[in-house]
């Protein structure tokens, strides 16, 4: 063979040799599998780092999901680009707060701003504004269907007494209106010289005299009907009477064993004789002859009170102890008493969220009437004797027909609990004192607020009218003072400021010749107008 022959080699293949394995490895690679049949967890140390798992991940899911949310995204930016967002910066901010959003972040200018609402109409939809509203709408329906009024069955008493006031309220109605048209007829400046001659006097009020009533603040005041008389109600347990306008102390009523809440006169009390004879003659014969002839009267309710450990008692002329006590509010306070212009009926406010209604000729209450969300704290009667006016601890009053136990008007627009409300004499107006520094007057026609006095700088304790006419409104307030308010212009026409302390009460007599006002200061003065 020659050199130039072609020499064909042959490539060797590779070859891989395995050596063999241990015993002791074969072992343990045996047990590996024999726990991962049987489920058995051992502890990494025997088992090495061998992670075993029966969960399996779709890739295609995952990643249909992941392109999906990426393509969601895409479409939500395109929609924000779309969207119509106001460039007033105010509506801007309105509409986030209706969002429930912040409406300024920190560092956040009007561009940023609008930019953040449009994100998030973005997310929430185009309408979420109107459907926040409609939200809060149905909300605030939904609450005054909670809030609303709560009837209970009552006695067989409640028909007649309702049949009553009906028969009692109508007539005087009539009467009212009747005089309402007369007053029509004068000449508007006869009627606007009698409005001006009335505010004129209430602008001239001045400190007539002041008087140490009790060892305790007196939380309470009102005038009699004849205006000779003044009942004040103290912390200290006891009610006293006092004469008008000598301040003389004519009887102290003890029954009370803690603060007394509020105190009244029957509608028909007027002055005895055995205290007119007191206040002219002090001799000891005279007080005997006193004794005898009061006798007779003995049983006449004359007054009533109630206390803050709910008991209510009913009080005469005569005896210095309770002629008679209502049963049932304890032991909820009782805040106010109220007398129905005919005198047979009693109101009282409780703070178990409900006011009464008393029959006192049978001493037996007729009406229990839930409705307020707090406890009740005021209550006033309209002159005719068909209207209650109620106001409670949850800012809002509310105006009940007597006649048929429904609730007429619901006053809205307090901030704050309403703590005083009267009505006035010519029947359609009710005003109202509340925490919030206020007063508001109600239209019963209209059924809304129609003016709202920004009266004090601290929270109103009372509100009363001019009892005759209604010229001007006397507000009092825990500032110390208390003010007068023409009708209806609603100006100021004077500041009654002498108390060293907050106002608790304030009333004007029937003839409109004083003013009391009662306070924390231990002191209740009487004021009248100085026109020297």
């Amino acid at each position: 063979m020659s050199d130039d022959e072609d020499v064909i080699v042959v490539k060797k293949p590779r070859q891989v040799h395995y050596g063999s394995l241990e015993e002791q490895e074969k072992a343990r690679l045996a047990a590996l599998a024999a726990a991962a049949r049987e489920g058995v967890e051992e502890s990494g140390k025997e088992l090495g780092d061998i992670q075993i798992s029966n969960e399996y991940m779709e890739l295609e899911e995952e990643i249909s999901r992941d392109k999906k949310a990426l393509l969601e995204e895409f479409e939500r930016r395109r929609k924000a680009r779309q969207l119509n967002v106001s460039t007033d910066d105010d509506e801007v901010r309105r509409s986030l707060r209706q969002l429930g959003e912040p409406v300024c972040l920190f560092g956040e200018g009007p561009a940023e701003r609008r930019v953040r609402l449009r994100d998030l109409l973005s997310y929430l939809g185009e309408d979420a504004i109107h459907k926040k509203l409609e939200e809060e709408e149905a909300r605030i329906e939904r609450d005054r269907g909670r809030e609303g009024t709560w009837y209970h069955e009552g006695p067989p008493e409640l028909r007649d007494a309702r049949l009553w006031i009906a028969r009692y309220s109508l007539p005087r109605a009539k009467h009212r209106l009747n005089k309402a048209r007369e007053e029509l007829q004068l000449a508007g400046s006869v009627r606007a010289a009698a409005k001006q001659e009335s505010q004129r006097r209430a602008s001239a009020v001045s400190i007539y005299c002041s008087q140490i009533g009790d060892t305790r603040p007196i939380s309470f005041c009102r005038f009699s009907g004849d205006s000779q008389m003044l009942i004040t109600s103290s912390w200290s347990g006891l009610v006293k009477v006092w004469s008008v306008p000598d301040c003389e102390l004519l009887q102290t009523l003890a029954g009370h064993t803690c603060n007394v809440s509020a105190a009244a006169f029957h509608p028909h009390a007027q002055l005895p004789h055995h205290f007119r004879d007191k206040i002219e003659k002090k001799d000891e014969e005279m007080k005997v002859s006193v004794e005898m002839d009061t006798d007779e009267s003995s049983k006449a309710v004359a007054m009533a009170s109630c206390a803050y450990d709910g008991s209510v008692h009913l009080w005469n002329f005569v005896s210095d102890s309770p002629l008679a006590s209502l049963e049932g509010h304890g032991p909820s306070r009782v805040s106010r008493v109220e007398f129905h212009p005919s005198g047979r009926f009693l109101a009282t406010t409780v703070f178990d969220h409900s006011w009464r209604l008393w029959d006192l000729e049978t001493q037996k209450e007729v009406l229990h009437q839930e409705g307020h969300a707090k406890p009740v704290y005021s209550v006033a009667f309209q002159c005719d004797g068909s209207l209650i006016v109620t106001g409670g601890m949850d800012a809002f009053g509310r105006v009940w027909d007597a006649r048929t136990g429904r609730c007429v008007m619901f006053l809205e627009g307090h901030l704050g609990p309403v703590l005083g409300a009267d009505c006035a004499p010519a029947g359609h107006h009710v005003a109202t004192a509340a925490a919030d520094h206020q007063a508001k007057i109600w239209d019963l026609r209209r059924r809304a607020a129609i003016y709202t006095i920004p009266a004090h700088t601290h929270l109103l304790s009372d509100v009363r009218y001019q009892r005759s006419h209604g010229h001007f409104l006397l507000t009092s307030s825990y500032d110390k003072s208390a003010k007068l308010w023409s009708n209806p212009a609603w100006h100021p026409l004077r500041t009654l400021s002498g108390h060293d302390n907050k106002v608790m009460s304030a009333d004007i007599s029937m003839d409109n010749k004083y003013i009391a006002t009662c306070s924390y200061d231990r002191t209740f003065k009487l004021w009248t107008p100085d026109l020297a």
